[in-house]
């Protein structure tokens, strides 16, 4: 039997209203609104709410949802006390995940229904930068910093991490990267999300689920990896060296290629403008390192393979968020700030979608390729006869 070890590329899973990618044009669509277009005149509550409904609000509309998002910065007092008591070591996006399912026990909400759901994205799109914030305070040794009552979601984090106000154009440049961010289709964390919620499960153990998947390196972390590669070329002289030395030993450059687009990905033309932006304020080096880097695996993937490679969300954002003086580690966790927005409307949609086109269950079949001993199944042998596995997997014998 022919094995489909595919990942379920291409495999058309289900209908979604929320988003559409032309990977041919690179072309990134939320609800119909083309990204390019919001980074340029929406801002991240606008774009969020976008996501939960079925489109652009209204005046009214928003300002309830920001009222909403406002009045949902805090968190139960018992979780900060537990945010206290982990080892400082943590990994952050563990932190997450586990006051994710946390706050569960929490909501007094205990109904399924449309509405319900609704106030949980808000809720969860609120705290979760809340969370993160308080973590990064207390494994230095800060006191938290409480919520600002005036500073939109970009702004408050960057307050809340920091201690201080961020300048008007520092936080609107995050405020894009959290627009840039917000929504990808199904993606692996959104499947992830939705796997989850088509059994039913609540929206708390539907987000957990994504945010362990977001965790990986080969997704979430890789501006994380990005960064690391840049931190070790550390100058632009040295790029390509560097690029060729790690394609020589076959290792992946983080930050190019991507799975569905076949040419730019919007998402990393804007943030390459913004990190342009941010070493022209800031004096830092990272966006010519980055910028080579770019060229440099371009320049070697067209030798190799004969076709173009290009730059995915991660490569420019990772020297962003590095100018905006933001821990490396703390990366993932950003991406899953925003991300928030669509992983809720995904578990919305999936949960209360008008038309069904599938079963509610996904239950995707695999192709068993293992040991196969005829109809009856393999002999039952007593332990004293078995023969010895290797660590290859392999039987050798005594």
């Amino acid at each position: 039997m022919e094995t489909k070890n595919i990942g379920l590329r291409n495999i058309e899973v289900a209908d979604t209203k929320i988003c559409a990618i032309d990977g041919v044009n690179g072309k990134l669509i939320y609800r119909g609104y083309d990204i390019l277009d919001l980074v340029k005149k929406s801002n991240f509550e606008e774009t969020a709410c976008l996501l939960l409904n079925d489109d652009l609000p209204t005046d009214k509309t928003l300002e309830d949802f920001g009222t909403k998002l406002m009045q949902a910065r805090d968190i139960p007092e018992n979780i900060e006390k537990n945010l206290k008591n982990l080892p400082k070591t943590a990994n952050p996006m563990d932190v997450i995940q586990s006051r994710i399912s946390e706050l569960a026990v929490y909501d007094k909400e205990k109904g399924d229904d449309h509405k319900t759901n609704y106030n949980r994205a808000i809720d969860l799109i609120s705290k979760i930068p809340i969370i993160i914030a308080y973590w990064d305070r207390i494994r230095n040794g800060k006191e938290v910093v409480l919520p600002s009552k005036k500073l939109g979601h970009a702004g408050n984090f960057l307050y809340m991490l920091t201690g201080k106000e961020p300048d008007p154009e520092i936080a609107r440049i995050f405020d894009i990267c959290l627009i840039l961010h917000a929504e990808h289709s199904f993606n692996a964390s959104t499947f992830a999300a939705r796997e989850v919620a088509s059994t039913r499960a609540h929206m708390y153990a539907a987000v957990s689920a994504a945010i362990g998947a977001l965790s990986g390196e080969l997704h979430g972390g890789a501006n994380f990896q990005v960064m690391k590669m840049l931190l070790d070329i550390q100058t632009e002289d040295k790029v390509e060296s560097k690029i060729k030395e790690k394609l020589a030993k076959g290792d992946r450059i983080m930050g190019m290629g991507h799975a569905v687009y076949k040419t730019f990905d919007p998402r990393a033309e804007v943030l390459r403008e913004l990190s342009r932006r941010l070493s022209e304020k800031t004096g830092q080096p990272w966006y010519r390192i980055t910028k080579r880097v770019e060229e440099v695996t371009e320049e070697e993937m067209k030798k190799v393979k004969g076709s173009d490679i290009f730059p995915n969300v991660d490569l420019y954002s990772a020297s962003t968020y590095y100018m905006l003086g933001i821990p490396m580690d703390l990366n993932t966790p950003i991406f899953a700030i925003s991300r928030t927005a669509g992983w809720t409307a995904h578990i919305i949609e999936e949960k209360f979608a008008e038309a069904q086109p599938k079963p509610m269950l996904y239950r995707p079949k695999a192709v068993y390729v293992g040991k196969y001993c005829g109809p009856s199944g393999c002999e039952y042998l007593p332990i004293e006869k078995r023969q010895t596995p290797s660590l290859t997997g392999k039987l050798k014998i005594d």
